[in-house]
């Protein structure tokens, strides 16, 4: 691995080697030299400690290649390919948020992709995966121009710690979606509601990151509907929670957007969705009409998607596991709220659509062509 051009304007860091699985020494991480290769003592248990490493998302940890960076938000540029055969590769990137998909190439071909990335803590790190992964070349710019999508929300959302993967919220996939000029932060934790997010002081803290032309989306209602101290009632305290949101982004000239929660697997006799979320969705339709904010109507998407699939197939998009089939789930789950991996991506997949739908100005730009639903 050789390091190039480290002092060119708005350029941080270009890297050129040829990747393996196992990086040998010469590349390893060294902290005067700010960059490389390094693997993990474990993987990390706890959410809020924001440890886990991109490398860390995989079925076995692969090395995490660390950049000590200023924070901000920066693109990444990547060469793919090898010389003499084929490659397929994913590429993931800080709190393992999927940024490129097994990206394939045929032998002597090479893809370039870009995309960008926000960084909280002062190191930019990337993983590569995939079936047959090869990376030729990194490069890292700095731009301070690029607007941030910061993301409000509860543990379908979040950037699950790496020791409950496969466990994926729909956030940390979601910048598959977007162009390069964009930048997702995901603020989301788990078991959080409308309430508890502003009252433990996580809206106070994103709002420190919020600058003009930035995005504020937020999806709330699985831990509102709880009878504990972060309940709220729908169309009282829960509205009047979601209208603090709106408040901050507007004072930052920031673009508030409001998306429905997502159904759960509950599946009626005739095979349609319950809807397990009361009059939560309702209530959020309401007040983003009234405010002239942009709803996201993934309760719907998400209804018809499940349908479709029907009870049986939409346990892979669900964390319905066997005992033994992931090391971090030794017992399997029987999950029927959260997603895997591949439900996140489609779950990201259906926020995108919904954005593409809705309009939303001017988020709706920086989306890249819908993918389609990967295959059941």
């Amino acid at each position: 691995m050789e390091a190039i051009d480290h002092n060119a304007e708005g350029t941080i860091l270009t890297m050129e080697f040829g990747y393996s699985l196992i990086p040998n020494e010469s590349c390893q991480y060294d902290r005067e030299q700010g960059y490389g290769f390094s693997l993990p003592p474990q993987r990390s248990k706890t959410e809020d400690m924001r440890d886990s490493w991109p490398g860390d998302y995989f079925d076995s940890v692969i090395p995490s290649l660390l950049m000590d960076v200023p924070n901000g938000t920066y693109k990444a540029t990547l060469t793919l390919g090898s010389s003499d055969s084929p490659t397929a590769t994913t590429v993931k990137e800080g709190l393992g948020r999927m940024r490129l998909h097994e990206v394939k190439t045929e032998a002597g071909q090479s893809a370039v992709h870009s995309f960008a990335v926000h960084v909280m803590d002062g190191q930019l790190k990337l993983a590569f995966g995939g079936a047959a992964p090869h990376v030729q070349k990194v490069e890292v710019k700095r731009v301070a121009s690029i607007p941030t999508i910061h993301l409000a929300g509860d543990s379908t959302v979040t950037d699950q710690p790496s020791a409950h993967y496969p466990y994926t919220g729909w956030g940390q996939m979601l910048g598959l979606y977007f162009a390069d000029s964009v930048a997702v932060a995901n603020y989301a934790c788990s078991g959080r509601s409308s309430k508890s997010f502003i009252t433990e002081g996580r809206l106070n803290r994103l709002e420190k990151k919020l600058s003009r032309g930035d995005f504020l989306l937020v999806q709330f209602a699985h831990n509102d509907e709880k009878d504990n101290d972060g309940g709220t009632d729908p169309f009282t305290t829960y509205q009047a929670y979601l209208q603090q949101y709106i408040e901050v982004a507007r004072k930052h000239e920031a673009y508030p957007v409001l998306i429905a929660p997502m159904h759960r697997r509950f599946y009626e006799e005739d095979g349609t969705i319950r809807n397990t979320h009361g009059d939560y969705i309702e209530a959020m339709r309401q007040l983003a009409l009234e405010e002239q904010v942009p709803f996201v109507d993934l309760a719907s998407l998400s209804k018809a998607y499940f349908e479709e699939l029907g009870e049986e197939r939409s346990k892979q998009v669900f964390l319905w596991t066997e005992p033994g089939q992931y090391e971090c789930l030794p017992e399997g789950t029987r999950d029927n709220t959260h997603f895997s991996e591949f439900g996140a991506i489609e779950i990201a997949r259906l926020v995108a659509q919904g954005i593409r739908d809705a309009g939303v100005e001017p988020l709706v730009h920086h989306l890249i062509a819908q993918k389609e639903g990967a295959a059941l």
